[in-house]
């Protein structure tokens, strides 16, 4: 029988039914709707900024939303969709005919990174909103701080959405590559909060490393430092809708260094579900 060659159009058929899948899921929609009611209820809780700026404190408020939700979103989406294949045997019935593994994997990946990519621009422009009106307030009631007009640089806060949903689409493929493997929705849901919160501190081994003076603590977190992002290079874009310049080339740095990771946790996924009994 002749092997049929991969093909991008069956990816995107997976990829469509995948979304449909998401969009019958309340999940999305309720994480959603909680991000975008603590972005608007910022200003009531601005009180206890601690001395921070309102309009740095809502930005932050809001952001922090997206990156808390959106990674309970990006773990969540990737474990249902996957394992919803598996548990009720469509997974079996699709790969039966000829489609690669390859295939239902990307299909998979593109699917939920849709899901986030629409999280995060939709929470993006809610939060510009939010900034805008609070803004404008602030500007008549007190005029001497804006004498040289609005402080804001929205295009500074557009950056800011981009890099948490690159961020998300890396937490994706890796939670994909625990899914590729592991053998209940739980499991890939509890992994994939832990590799969340080693990639959140991945920062401190590559610190210990440069205080140590040991090779084999020099060693382990240089490997630590290989095997899981360091989630704090997408922070870069913190301030920049304030005023601070957009640093093009770091952004760009960013972004290869996210699909590197993409690209080689895909790669891992796609070879580990070859050696999946379904």
């Amino acid at each position: 029988m002749k092997r049929v060659p991969f093909s991008v159009s069956r990816v995107g058929l997976i990829a469509q039914n995948s979304l449909r899948e998401a969009a019958r899921q309340r999940l999305s929609g309720l994480l959603l709707v909680l991000a975008l009611g603590l972005v608007a209820g910022a200003g009531w809780f601005r009180d206890f900024n601690f001395g921070a700026p309102e309009l740095r404190f809502i930005s932050d408020f809001g952001f922090g939303a997206m990156a808390f939700f959106g990674a309970v979103l990006a773990i969540a989406a990737t474990a249902q969709l996957f394992f919803s294949e598996i548990e009720n045997r469509t997974a079996l019935t699709l790969l039966a005919k000829p489609v690669w593994r390859a295939e239902f994997i990307f299909g998979k990946f593109i699917a939920v990174v849709a899901v986030i990519g629409v999280f995060c621009a939709l929470l993006t422009v809610f939060l510009a909103v939010v900034l805008r009106w609070r803004e404008t307030a602030l500007m008549a009631e007190f005029p001497d701080a804006f004498r040289n007009g609005r402080v804001l640089h929205y295009d500074g806060l557009a950056v800011m959405g981009f890099l948490q949903a690159l961020k998300l689409g890396v937490l994706v493929a890796l939670t994909l590559l625990v899914a590729s493997f592991a053998q209940t929705q739980l499991y890939t849901v509890i992994m994939g909060f832990f590799v969340l919160v080693v990639c959140h501190l991945q920062y401190i081994a590559e610190e210990a490393s440069v205080r140590s003076g040991s090779s084999v603590v020099r060693g382990l977190s240089g490997l630590m430092g290989l095997l899981f992002p360091n989630f704090q290079l997408f922070s870069l874009g913190d301030g920049l809708g304030e005023g601070g310049a957009v640093p093009w080339s770091r952004i760009a740095r960013v972004t290869v260094y996210a699909a590197g990771y993409m690209v080689a946790a895909g790669v891992l996924a796609v070879l580990s579900f070859r050696k999946r009994e379904i």
